[in-house]
């Protein structure tokens, strides 16, 4: 019998991590730091049977601004904070190749979200992407996911409304967001 996992998506920068200043990017891993309540939110996943996969945009690697070796230290250092706090990420699924390049894997596209799940059977159904900005709800749409934005990113109430797709929730956070999904 082959077993149906349950998935969250979830975006990185804004999410489970300050964002950057807008329009930038973390490019080192000192410019790395988890938000409030955020490895907390993701071990509450781990333990109701949620696996976690990290799909994001980091397209400072296309761009030269960073190298992918920086990009796997920044990786490093967040996958030890999780570690030390009883959480884990199972998959990692990052697009870096430059915006312009035609690529499947660049949200709002769903080649990431397809890397994630490889051949693993997902009830897609009952899966979630938590994200902070439009292209994250679009992308988490385009895959038949129900979306979150947090507010704790890029997204604020105020613009969403203005969204061409709109998210299913609105949370403060991702801690707010996982106590949605798991309490539910």
């Amino acid at each position: 019998m082959v077993r149906t996992r349950k998935l969250i998506f979830l975006d990185r920068d804004g999410v489970i991590n300050k964002n950057p200043a807008y329009k930038d990017y973390i490019k080192k891993p000192a410019e790395f730091y988890f938000l409030p309540r955020a490895r907390k939110a993701i071990r509450l996943l781990n333990e109701a049977g949620f696996d976690v996969a990290i799909v994001s945009n980091q397209t400072g690697v296309g761009k030269g601004l960073f190298t992918c070796k920086d990009l796997k230290d920044i990786d490093d250092k967040m996958r030890k904070g999780l570690e030390a706090s009883g959480s884990k990420v199972r998959k990692l699924c990052y697009c870096i190749h430059h915006p312009e390049s035609g690529c499947d894997c660049r949200k709002p596209k769903t080649g990431s979200f397809k890397k994630a799940v490889g051949k693993s059977k997902v009830n897609i159904k009952s899966s979630f992407y938590i994200g902070d900005t439009q292209r994250d709800v679009a992308a988490g749409k385009n895959f038949g996911l129900k979306n979150i934005t947090v507010l704790s990113g890029y997204g604020k109430r105020s613009s969403i409304k203005n969204w061409k797709a709109k998210p299913d929730f609105i949370t403060k956070d991702l801690f707010t967001a996982v106590s949605r999904i798991v309490l539910k």
